[in-house]
């Protein structure tokens, strides 16, 4: 009897399964067609997922807080960070500083990508010469402190604002890429040509030997031979013909390469914006209950000290910086923050969001160009100050085919307004712009801006005289993508230009009034100090609740389904 039931048992929930299944298919609820099924037209919806961050960063859920607010006082009476209330969206960052270990995987990557480009290898190279001092012997410095082992989890400094954006790139594609070969949507690591397989499991040489690139990639233009792998994702559309496969042999249904709909690829990494570097930094998220902050913080720690108070590390420095003039580290046999120079990136404890050395250790980089009167000018939500819009160039409008530069990546032409083009402008643009394809197109000549109407041609004024006050071409355009750009001040009344990047946080060479989160600096975007690192931060998309458990929320309710055969 016994073997009967669970025989029985197995039958129905095989037989319920199996109606599960033909029933799983959401239907749209505005025409009631089935998704996911090739026989109603292949409509495609995906499980909507809440997507993970990648590798290094932590989810900062976002909120709103008085930026500048962590100030005690105007000290240099720079006026330059005035307290006002924004709204910063949730979030990615780096859990730690870029490390020199990370900054030698992306120089050894262009040594096997590019042998022959000394070029490009020599322009990732941090400036060692950073270390260099006339009055101070920091020559060994300058030979070890990028590449010795004993220094490879100390932050990575010499870098530039622009070497910075680069790292990002590269580190973007890096992940996306290792992503895809890990799951099978294009040729495994251990398949690829050159790695030592060979015979029938051996990949054939790729299609396109430019390295993957995300953007590319997504547009459709890095797929082929030696490219795609064996779980690329079904195609479902009914125009989908089977291609021949990664084994050279023709597959039993169409497949695809990966899109930004199927919730794979992760986000871009990039630098934080000043907002979000701020706010990470503070980390209120551990002083608030119940939308009340219950104290606020000048330090990423709580206190008004720099000494941790807890029993196993009382007395300890809490950040790696300059106590006063001639005392980097303590006294010999009781080192206090057991750092002369910067100190490996997991060192000293996490901020309430679990970042590390958000004061000290070294200043970061920001992505915000520089003006003192930002505060003033900005948006109060997800405040930002830099955009230069931009759009990527077609090879072929009508195809949709992306213009690559020498490297792979698109190549990347300045926006030329905020509205979508008609399409007959759409293409006249884009050929104005492969017609001077070693010149990105500005937009302020030819038929394509005529053309466009949305986007009147600019018609800059130049005041010849002595004056450097009076030559400054100037237009009055509300989105900013038309202004001319003029350095005929810089140096003479001013250091400030659109090259000026903001750099936060305090370094091992600091005092600690430089580690409060409100405080803000800036450097050339070409420049680079042995007290200035970097980490990076990644969109969230989606809902920006990081943690729902345990909160209240209002009910979500399903859609009515529709059943067209009973509608009658």
């Amino acid at each position: 009897m016994k073997v009967f039931f669970t025989r029985t048992a197995m039958v129905l929930l095989g037989i319920g399964a199996l109606l599960s299944s033909c029933s799983k298919h959401a239907a749209s609820t505005k025409t009631g067609i089935v998704y996911n099924d090739k026989k109603t037209g292949g409509y495609e919806r995906f499980r909507k997922t809440h997507p993970s961050p990648g590798p290094g960063l932590v989810a900062i859920e976002g909120g709103t807080f008085v930026m500048g607010g962590s100030a005690d006082q105007d000290v240099t009476y720079d006026y330059n960070n005035v307290r006002r209330r924004v709204t910063v969206p949730s979030f990615y960052m780096d859990e730690t500083e870029v490390a020199n270990q990370d900054w030698l995987d992306y120089l050894h990557w262009i040594s096997v990508t590019y042998p022959q480009d000394a070029e490009l290898y020599y322009n990732a190279l941090p400036d060692t010469l950073v270390w260099r001092n006339p009055l101070s012997y920091n020559e060994p410095y300058v030979d070890n402190y990028l590449r010795h082992p004993a220094f490879q989890d100390y932050p990575v400094v010499g870098i530039s604002w622009d070497q910075a954006q680069d790292y990002c790139v590269w580190r973007t594609d890096r992940v996306n890429e290792n992503i895809l070969r890990e799951t099978g949507r294009m040729v495994a690591w251990a398949d690829m040509p050159g790695n030592g397989k060979k015979g029938k499991g051996a990949a054939p040489a790729p299609a396109d030997k430019d390295p993957f690139n995300t953007d590319i990639y997504l547009n459709g233009q890095y797929t082929g031979a030696g490219i795609d792998g064996k779980k690329m994702v079904p195609d479902l559309s009914p125009n989908a013909k089977v291609t021949t496969g990664a084994n050279g042999k023709a597959g039993k249904q169409p497949v695809r390469h990966v899109r930004m709909e199927d919730g794979i690829l992760k986000q871009a990494y990039r630098l934080p914006t000043e907002a979000e570097w701020e706010y990470a930094a503070l980390g209120l998220i551990g002083n608030t209950q119940f939308e009340n902050i219950d104290d606020g913080k000048i330090y990423p720690w709580n206190g008004l000290g720099v000494r941790s108070s807890k029993r196993a590390t009382r007395g300890l420095i809490l950040a790696n910086f300059k106590r006063g003039l001639g005392d980097n580290m303590g006294v010999g046999g009781d080192l206090n923050d057991k750092a002369d120079i910067t100190a490996p990136v997991r060192s000293y404890a996490p901020n309430d969001f679990g970042l590390y050395n958000m004061a000290g250790n070294v200043n970061e980089w920001v992505e915000d160009t520089w003006r003192q009167t930002s505060f003033e000018e900005v948006n109060d939500f997800n405040p930002f100050r830099g955009n230069e819009f931009s759009n990527k160039r077609l090879a072929d409008a009508s195809k949709g085919l992306y213009a690559k530069d020498k490297y792979g990546r698109p190549i990347k032409d300045p926006s030329v307004g905020n509205k979508k083009q008609k399409y007959a402008d759409y293409l006249a643009q884009q050929a104005a712009n492969n017609a001077n394809p070693n010149q990105p197109n500005t937009a302020t000549s030819g038929a394509a801006v005529a053309a466009n109407a949305t986007t009147p041609p600019p018609e800059p004024t130049t005041v010849a005289t002595a004056d450097p006050l009076a030559g400054k071409k100037f237009n009055a355009d509300a989105r900013g993508f038309g202004d001319t750009v003029s350095t005929v001040l810089y140096g003479t009344t001013t250091l400030v230009n659109d090259h000026s990047k903001v750099y936060k946080g305090g370094s091992w060479n600091d005092l600690a009034f430089w580690l409060n989160p409100a405080t803000r600096r800036f450097m050339d975007e070409d420049a680079s100090s042995a007290e200035v690192g970097f980490r990076c931060a990644m969109t969230l998309v989606g809902e920006p609740e990081v943690r729902p458990e345990g909160k209240p929320h209002y009910s979500v309710k399903d859609a009515k389904p529709f059943n067209p055969k009973t509608s009658q």
